[in-house]
């Protein structure tokens, strides 16, 4: 009985321990839970919502880029971007390797990447679809996708220096796509997500298009044009095996530049480490001296400033000129011409002649108005303003008359050329037509106020000195476009050599800039080759390729042939019999056979100048629209073609004088000399020099 309530009272104290324990740990429970709740529940309460609500920021979408009829040259597709959650991944190693070989990635870096204690890891970004696909099917828990928009330019290598690329995070970092970067980017919207617990995020708010898509360009450029000018470009790059080479085509009436092609070029959707070198373009960011493409802005400034006229007298000296200590050479040995005929052989002392006359001054202010020296602002990043400095001696007038000791890029010389071809009035160049804003109109950019350099008159003038470079007799006569009137300017340059301070004896930068139709030009295209091996004039390598890109762009534009040249062509004339000739063959032939009788044209006839002064005879000529090609020193004792017979098709009237009688008035500086030998005799190397360099040799400068 005793034993009974003792083991009731034991188990009474037993439940009322238990009971007080039990009591004392939810007085506890319930003290904590107030805490929390009074004194930390609105931290804690931040903190739950941080862990499964989040922002999701929705990137934007880029803009395009346009042609100007709005075909798409850059555009933004979604694509997937493998990411993980390396918290989550069961066997971290044997996931890398799997990814790794579905992804062609490394294995190593990417098991470095998936460090257990994080919870995001990027995989590989913007994937190929079968790369996606590929890590579908393996279905590793805590790997998954992310839509990103990536970069694609559809039509590949055209254009690729223009436009430029992009990063993998979508900025810009080459050409339009870095000049553009603002404008093109748009805005990054966060919007409220919710994160389950494998981490993917969900969210169901509704974005439109219009608050994230960034503005698209629309380009000055025509993609059937960039594509002619790229193709003829790229051909003759690899035929001449130059180490690169550049086209450009620009309206000179409005700045808007067509093409702008560059060899060699890559394709920016995908980049690699040997693009490198074809990233950079090469028509704004190198500047190359010239040569005798400057030939055509001397002429412009002298007859602006009424120094010379086309038809003026100027003695070649005989292929060698003595300025300030230095000796300038010809390409070949030349008497008498006419100012034209300077630019038409592209005699280096007859622009020597001609630029000492105008001065250093006046002729280094009419180079920085025609743009040198200054950048063009067309918008590319890298763009240089080459160099140009005031003239500090003869020599470097001289010299800087035929485009040696400045520098110039391709966009500043065909730039300039447009305000020859647009009469006298430069137009900045310009690539960018419009700026479209998503769902809104095309603003039109604000464009630089033209600039009058020369006058309407001396820009036709200039026009018709080049027309004859292109004609028989000149140095570009691969250049020419049947059917068409026009007008360019050849260019042969030497390359500078770091390591002498001179010029290279091998490394040459051959041109050719010209414009059609002459009268009324709708193009200016200039062709530039970096390092033509074999042929290395421009005339030879550069002149074909201007001939290619106009042929076919007065095709795609729709430019009608010059009627006058097309009533022109027919049968061709007989050639008369030469008469026996008793004096010296002219000096100033050109190599490639000018010794041809002209093709005469329909319609008017020679005029008889025999016995006349040279002047008179000069002045007599040019009033009929002929330019005189003289050789001796005197009057006029033959003429060819003969007095009445028909106008030659390239307005070049051969001109024989002996002293007989009062001597042409030279231009100032001019020695006479006795009349040389037949040309093609020594035409070998030959001495040209730039202010403060040692002599260079110039095979020729045309």
């Amino acid at each position: 009985m005793l034993d009974g309530r003792r083991a009731t009272r034991w188990i009474r104290f037993r439940i009322l321990l238990l009971a007080a324990t039990l009591g004392g740990a939810l007085l506890v429970l319930f003290g904590r839970a107030v805490q929390l709740q009074l004194g930390e529940g609105a931290r804690l309460a931040r903190l739950a919502r941080e862990q499964y609500l989040l922002h999701v920021a929705l990137p934007a979408e880029r803009g395009q880029i346009q042609d100007r009829n709005g075909a798409a040259l850059a555009s933004s597709v979604q694509v997937d971007s493998v990411y993980a959650n390396p918290s989550l991944l069961s066997e971290a190693p044997g996931a890398a390797r799997q990814l790794a070989r579905a992804l062609s990635i490394d294995p190593r870096a990417l098991g470095r990447k998936l460090d257990p204690s994080l919870q995001f890891a990027w995989i590989k970004r913007q994937v190929t679809p079968s790369e996606a696909e590929a890590v579908r099917r393996l279905g590793i828990t805590g790997v998954a996708f992310a839509k990103e928009s990536r970069r694609f330019y559809p039509e590949r290598e055209l254009g690729a220096q223009l436009l430029g690329i992009t990063g993998v995070d979508g900025e810009g970092l080459e050409g339009l796509e870095k000049r553009y970067d603002e404008e093109l980017r748009g805005k990054t919207v966060l919007v409220p997500g919710i994160r389950d617990a494998k981490g993917h995020v969900l969210t169901e708010a509704a974005v439109s298009p219009v608050d994230i898509q960034g503005s698209s360009l629309r380009l000055t450029v025509d993609q059937g044009v960039q594509f002619l000018a790229q193709s003829a470009l790229a051909k003759q790059v690899a035929a001449t095996h130059s180490t690169a080479g550049v086209a450009i085509v620009l309206d000179p009436r409005t700045g808007a530049i067509l093409a702008v092609a560059v060899v060699p070029t890559f394709n920016p959707n995908s980049v690699d480490a040997r693009d490198r070198n074809a990233l950079r373009d090469r028509a704004v960011t190198d500047a190359y001296e010239p040569g005798s493409t400057f030939k055509a802005f001397l002429a412009a400034a002298s007859l602006e400033e009424g120094v010379a006229t086309p038809a003026t007298p100027i003695f070649g000296e005989n292929g060698a000129f003595h300025v300030g200590g230095r000796t300038i050479h010809d390409h070949k040995p030349f008497g008498w011409m006419s100012f034209a005929r300077v630019l038409q052989v592209s005699s280096n002392v007859g622009a020597a002649k001609v630029g000492l006359q105008l001065g250093r001054e006046r002729l280094y202010r009419y180079l920085r108005a025609f743009g040198f020296g200054e950048r063009t602002g067309v918008g590319l990043p890298g763009e240089v303003r080459g160099s140009l400095s005031p003239f500090r001696s003869d020599i470097s007038t001289a010299t800087a008359s035929f485009g040696q000791g400045v520098t110039a890029t391709p966009l500043q010389l065909v730039s300039a050329y447009g305000a020859i071809a647009n009469g006298g009035l430069l137009v900045s160049p310009r690539l960018v037509d419009a700026v479209i804003q998503p769902g809104g109109e095309p603003s039109k950019l604000p464009a630089p106020p033209p600039r009058r350099i020369v006058s309407p008159a001396v820009a036709a003038q200039v026009t018709r000195m080049l027309e004859g470079v292109v004609q028989k007799g000149g140095t570009a006569e691969a250049g020419a476009v049947p059917g068409y009137r026009v007008a360019g300017k050849t260019g042969t340059a030497q390359k500078a050599d770091a390591i002498t301070g001179g010029y290279s004896a091998d490394k040459r930068f051959a041109s050719f800039i010209g414009y059609l139709p002459a009268e009324h030009p709708c193009a200016v295209i200039g062709v530039f080759l970096d390092e033509p091996k074999g042929q290395v004039y421009g005339g030879e390598v550069a002149a074909p390729v201007f001939r290619e890109i106009a042929e076919g762009l007065v095709r795609q534009l729709g430019i009608p042939p010059d009627q006058a040249i097309l009533a022109s062509v027919g049968p061709p004339p007989k050639r008369p019999v030469p008469a026996a000739r008793s004096e010296p063959e002219l000096a100033d032939v050109s190599e490639e056979g000018d010794d041809d009788e002209p093709a005469a044209a329909v319609g008017g006839a020679v005029p008889s100048v025999l016995g006349l002064p040279a002047r008179r005879a000069v002045n007599l000529l040019a009033g009929k629209g002929l330019l005189a090609s003289l050789e001796g020193e005197g009057q006029v004792v033959s003429q060819r073609p003969a007095p009445g017979a028909a106008l030659p098709v390239d307005r070049r009237v051969e001109l024989r004088l002996a002293p007989r009688a009062a001597e042409a008035a030279p231009l100032e500086g001019a020695r006479p000399r006795p009349a040389v030998r037949r040309a093609g005799a020594g035409g070998g190397s030959a001495k040209a020099v730039a202010d403060g360099r040692s002599v260079a040799t110039v095979e020729a400068v045309r």
